[in-house]
């Protein structure tokens, strides 16, 4: 059976397609102006700009702008985590405070010994250091599959560190900064799980209603539903449930009554109806659509401290979820228990480290490449360029990196008219520290919805910030930040082009040959010709299908995308989505 898979891999891969075909391709912007739903934006972006403001102000007031800078810093822990329960993004927010601290202090060490205003030799230490940084923050938050802006502010963290203009006098008041970054990302952990204590469950509340509002737009595609659309609906409903602690389809006989059995039964009534759709669309597939996005927008409604069931929402799943009674058998014993841990594990599977390496080496490369034009053009703040191309390439293929580059472009020339609006009034230090805080409130509310938004915020609050550590005249500043986007994103693309991600057509195969596996194993499964139990069984085919789309998907963007045939796939796909309708009596 391996041999006939490879086989079928090998038969199926078609000839390269010219190069100048697959870059028009894969190069296109498309998409890149597309706006995003997010839930809770504005008490996220809230909680950053107090996490921000309430140090960095201060210490303003106090006369000292350059220690406020570096606070604010440390304040960019609060950016992770956006959608983690309050248990993990305690956990998480811990780690990213000590590593935002370390950085910080690092880069200011760096600075006094490296001394790169000086130039010379402490220039191109500082550029290595920084793509250093950079390659091995994009790892890491990848590996952690910690989205939004994750290794770009831990980089833009060091980086600001590593090019103050130091002596070696300076050594001591340099450690107050990891101080200062360390105060600002113990009240950004501490604002970050405050939550907990007013809306505990507001992560779940939040992760169930996506799941509904996804499943509504896959019931709104009745008919021929595009792969895309299934694959989103399924990775939020996954979500869902890696949010509250169980596996698929959870047994809400045996859930203890409340506000969590509550969400069980909505995720389960969603995993019903995801998987159903496979096989049938609901009898009204609109009216059930729209009684899903009423339940999401009572769910997301803070001023419901318990959530409420619809009972005509509960009514389209049969009043209860139907599940074999060998399902509902395990829930409780060890096979229930590997599927929680599996979910709980990563959504989409294991990647093989050489998958995540090539896009670490790109915006490492990338980075390192950047600052060094910068400082041969002798740009006075050429950390900028190193910045903007490890934005640029904080993305996941060729495809999106050239979306990045687009956001960024449109988003930096409409954000350095603020900028220089804000320069020009030559604000006190104290008003200007509260116009970052201001800014800082507008990226997190805009930047999930499109990173494009987010730039037009993110570029003048750069600005201010360095005005803010070592005040320059507007246009010295405006200019250093229109050759370094420049510099930044030209070097970017040029990367991404050049470093191809040939692991990303291996991942293809591997998430294919898994897949198959995760299929025969269902089947005898499910006519009980082996084991393990459907408990366990049905998560593995998920996750396996999930991971499938998500690798096709990341190779698809890429120059040279993976030579698999794509009807394989989607057949493929189709049946791993009806042998998980046949969980729910579907029949053969």
């Amino acid at each position: 059976m391996q041999f006939f898979r490879r086989f079928v891999l090998l038969r199926t891969r078609p000839g390269p397609r010219p190069a100048l075909a697959g870059a028009r391709r894969v190069l296109s912007p498309r998409g890149a102006l597309t706006l995003h739903e997010v839930d809770g934006a504005i008490v996220f972006a809230l909680r950053a700009a107090l996490a921000m403001g309430l140090v960095a102000v201060p210490i303003t007031l106090a006369g000292h702008p350059g220690l406020a800078v570096h606070a604010m810093l440390g304040s960019f822990t609060t950016t992770f985590g956006r959608n983690l329960p309050y248990a993990r993004r305690a956990r998480v927010l811990a780690v990213v405070a000590v590593a935002m601290t370390a950085l910080v202090g690092c880069g200011a060490a760096l600075a006094v010994w490296a001394r790169p205003g000086a130039g010379g030799a402490g220039v191109a230490v500082v550029i290595a250091a920084t793509a250093l940084v950079a390659g091995g923050a994009k790892f890491v938050c990848d590996a952690a599959r910690l989205s939004g802006l994750g290794a770009v502010l831990l980089l833009f963290s060091f980086a600001v560190a590593a090019n103050n203009e130091t002596t070696r006098a300076d050594v001591l008041p340099y450690t107050a900064f990891a101080a200062v970054a360390a105060v600002g990302a113990t009240l950004a952990w501490l604002l970050g799980v405050s939550g907990r204590l007013v809306h505990p469950d507001r992560p779940e509340r939040l992760a169930v209603a996506t799941a509904l509002r996804k499943l509504a737009e896959l019931l709104d595609a009745s008919g021929d539903v595009p792969q895309g659309t299934r694959h989103r609906t399924t990775v939020a409903v996954l979500h869902a449930y890696q949010c509250l602690g169980v596996a698929p389809p959870a047994d809400t006989a045996r859930t203890d009554p409340g506000r969590d059995a509550v969400f069980v039964r909505l995720t389960d009534l969603s995993w019903t109806l995801l998987i159903g759709s496979a096989r049938h669309s609901p009898a009204d597939p609109a009216a059930t659509a729209l009684l899903l996005r009423r339940q999401a927008r009572l769910l997301t409604d803070r001023r419901l401290r318990d959530p409420l069931l619809l009972t005509e929402l509960s009514s389209q799943g049969g009043g209860t979820v139907r599940r074999p009674a060998t399902t509902t058998a395990v829930q409780d014993g060890p096979a229930a228990r590997r599927a929680t841990e599996l979910l709980r594990g990563r959504i989409g599977g294991r990647e093989h480290i050489a998958v995540l390496a090539v896009p670490a080496l790109r915006m490492a490369l990338g980075t390192g490449v950047a600052g060094g034009v910068a400082a041969l053009l002798h740009l006075e703040r050429g950390y900028w360029a190193a910045i903007t191309a490890a934005a640029v390439l904080h993305s996941v293929n060729l495809r999106t990196t050239a979306q990045r580059a687009a956001q960024r472009t449109l988003g930096t020339v409409v954000g350095l008219l603020l900028a220089f609006a804000a320069l020009a009034a030559h604000l006190a230090p104290v008003a200007l520290a509260l116009l970052i805080v201001v800014l800082e409130f507008l990226l997190e509310y805009v930047v999930a919805r499109n990173y494009a938004l987010g730039v037009v915020f993110l570029t003048p609050m750069a600005l201010l910030l360095s005005d803010l550590a070592a005040p320059a005249p507007p246009g010295e500043l405006v200019l250093d930040r229109v050759l370094g986007s420049v510099v930044g994103i030209a070097v970017a693309l040029l990367c991404a082009l050049l470093v191809v991600h040939d692991r990303a057509a291996v991942r293809v195969e591997r998430a294919l040959a898994a897949c198959l596996a995760a299929v025969e194993r269902t089947e005898r499964a499910l006519t009980g010709l082996d084991e393990p139990p459907p408990a366990f069984v049905q998560v593995q085919l998920a996750l396996a299908v999930v991971e499938l789309r998500e690798a096709d998907d990341a190779a698809a963007g890429e120059l040279w995308p993976a030579g698999i045939d794509p009807p394989l796939l989607a057949a493929t796909e189709e049946r791993a989505y009806l042998l998980l309708a046949r969980f729910h009596g579907g029949g053969n």
